[in-house]
C-alpha cells in the first residue's frame, strides 16, 4: 500500500480525459445499447464522468472501447464516436478551434492543445501545413484492444473539420498503421476518401481546401482569448514538471527506435549537454538514470495492463533483446517478468474484471 502523503505515480503509457468516455458512451447508445453497466464495471461513476478534469489510462480505456465494442456488436464503434463528436467534447482547445478563422486553423488549434485532454508514451499528435497533413500515434503493437483508439480519432478530426467547415468533403487520404481488418468499405464511405491499412503512421490529409474555408463560427477574439486560456491551461499542467520528467516524457516516445543520446536530448531542449547535466544534477539524477527509470515504470505499465509479450516489450523498450529485458527486470524488481505479471494482473483486476488487451 502506497503511503498516505505519497505522490500517485502517472500511467506511463499515457491517460485520457473522461470527455472522450462520455462520447464513447453515447455511441454505445446510439447502438441501441445501454451504457450503464458497461461504465459501472469500470467503476466510472456519474460523479467522475461529470469532472472535466478526470483521466483514466490509455490502457483502461482501451480495456472500456473493447467491451464496448464487444456489447454493442459493432466493429467499427470508433467511426460512430467520430460521427457524434462534437468541438466541445475536446473541451476548451475544441471551441478555440471552432473560433478559428480557417478549417485548417481550427484542427491544427485542436491538436496545439492535445494535451489538455490526452497524453500518449508515443507522443502526441501533430500537424504539418502546406500540405495540411494530420498525425496520431498509438501504443503499439496493435491488438483487438487498440484498433478503434485509431479509429475514433481520425473519426474525430473528420468530424470536426466537416462540423467547423459545413462541408463534407473535408479528407484527400487517409493512412491507417494497424493492418486491413476487411472494413476497408465501410471506412472509405465514411471518411469519403481512400483509406490505406498498414501504414507507416495514422495520418490525415486534408483537402486542399480547407486552408481558405473559412469555419462556420469564426471569431477572431473569441479565438484568441480561447487560444490564451488553453495556453495557460497547459502551462499549468506543466508547470509541476520537473526538468527530469519532461526528458521521460520524450525518451518513452522514442525507446522503440534508438534512444537518443544526451547531446541529442539537450538540443531537443535548446540546452548544451553540460547545461542540461547541470540541471539534472541539481535535481539528483543522471541522464542514464532517466533512462533506465523510464523504462522501468514502462516495463511495470506494460506488464501490469496489456497481455504483451515479453518479447514484444523487450522491443518497445529498446533493449536488445528479451534476456537483457528480463535482467533488468529482475534489477529494477527483485522478480521475474512473469511472477511481477500474476502479481500486478491480480491488482488491476480489482477494478475491471474485463481483462487486459
Amino acid at each position: 500500500m502506497p503511503k498516505p502523503n505519497a505522490p500517485i505515480r502517472r500511467n506511463t503509457l499515457g491517460d485520457i480525459s473522461v470527455l472522450h468516455v462520455d462520447v464513447l458512451a453515447r455511441a454505445v447508445q446510439h447502438q441501441g445499447c445501454d451504457p450503464a453497466p458497461l461504465l459501472a464495471q469500470f467503476n466510472l461513476s456519474p460523479a467522475i464522468l461529470a469532472s472535466t478534469d478526470a483521466r483514466i489510462s490509455i490502457p483502461r480505456f482501451m480495456r472500456l472501447g473493447h467491451a464496448a465494442i464487444e456489447h454493442s456488436g459493432n466493429p467499427n464503434l470508433g467511426l460512430v464516436m467520430g460521427a457524434l463528436s462534437r468541438p466541445v467534447d475536446a473541451g476548451r482547445a475544441g471551441l478555440a478551434g471552432a473560433a478559428a478563422a480557417t478549417a485548417s486553423d481550427a484542427l491544427a488549434t485542436l491538436i496545439r492543445f492535445a494535451l489538455l485532454t490526452s497524453r500518449n508514451s508515443r507522443g502526441q499528435p501533430s500537424m504539418t501545413r502546406a500540405p495540411d497533413q494530420a498525425r496520431f500515434y498509438s501504443i503499439r503493437p496493435y491488438n483487438r484492444f487498440n484498433f478503434f483508439v485509431v479509429d475514433s480519432v481520425l473519426a474525430t478530426w473528420v468530424q470536426f473539420l466537416r462540423t467547423v467547415s459545413g462541408q463534407q468533403q473535408v479528407a484527400e487520404e487517409v493512412w491507417i498503421e494497424y493492418p486491413s481488418q476487411g472494413q476497408e468499405a465501410a471506412f472509405e464511405a465514411w471518411f469519403g476518401c481512400p483509406v490505406h491499412f498498414g501504414a507507416p503512421e495514422n495520418r490525415l490529409q486534408l483537402n486542399s481546401q480547407m486552408a481558405d474555408t473559412r469555419c462556420q463560427d469564426a471569431q477572431a477574439a473569441v479565438h484568441q482569448l480561447l487560444v490564451e486560456e488553453c495556453s495557460q491551461d497547459l502551462k499549468r499542467r506543466q508547470a509541476g514538471w520537473s526538468l527530469g520528467e519532461r526528458i521521460k516524457e520524450k525518451l518513452a516516445a522514442q525507446l522503440a527506435e534508438r534512444p537518443p543520446e544526451l547531446a541529442a536530448m539537450a538540443a531537443e531542449f535548446g540546452l548544451t549537454p553540460w547545461t542540461l547535466q547541470r540541471h539534472l544534477a541539481a535535481e539528483g539524477r543522471g541522464y542514464r538514470e532517466l533512462l533506465d527509470d523510464t523504462r522501468k515504470d514502462l516495463a511495470q505499465d506494460y506488464l501490469a495492463e496489456t497481455s504483451l509479450s515479453f518479447a514484444e516489450i523487450s522491443w518497445l523498450l529498446g533493449f536488445a533483446n528479451p534476456a537483457a529485458f528480463h535482467k533488468a527486470y529482475r534489477r529494477w524488481f527483485g522478480i521475474s517478468p512473469g511472477q511481477h505479471r500474476r502479481v500486478l494482473k491480480g491488482a488491476t483486476e480489482t477494478y475491471s474484471s474485463m481483462g487486459s488487451p
